[in-house]
């Protein structure tokens, strides 16, 4: 695969409580920010939150299966989550080749979501192995 700088690819996905509640038994994270609606109802959020790292997962989705696709290796993704996702929310994941080195394969991606409004709800950059 070729891959030139500023090829870019998204995925559209809307959050389920089924996607909470699977993600916190898969990763053992069950702070009840996420599962408990009684305790995030008293958070300064008001209601259940998604995990970050599930918003994150669409990054995953996009890189592994998409660009650059299956046999994709990840070497490194940092994330800084800008605002919160809830039960509901539609969220585009998008990545962007911002850096190649051929004779590797390594590839540097530009990486956010937003939400069904437009709002960015998560930023980063991913490091992987493409194929």
């Amino acid at each position: 695969m070729s891959l030139e700088i500023g090829v870019s690819a998204s995925r559209t996905r809307t959050i389920t409580e089924d996607d909470i509640l699977n993600f916190a038994r898969a990763s053992g994270d069950t702070n009840p920010i996420h599962v408990d609606a009684e305790y995030a109802a008293g958070t300064r959020f008001g209601k259940r939150l998604a995990h970050g790292m599930l918003t994150g997962s669409l990054v995953s989705a996009i890189l592994g299966n998409d660009l650059p696709g299956h046999g994709t290796v990840y070497l490194g993704q940092d994330f800084k989550f800008k605002a919160p996702v809830f039960i509901g929310d539609t969220i585009t994941a998008s990545v962007e080749l911002v850096k190649f080195r051929e004779d590797k394969r390594i590839a540097t991606f530009r990486t956010t979501c937003t939400n069904q409004d437009g709002v960015l709800v998560l930023e980063g950059e991913a490091v992987v192995i493409a194929p």
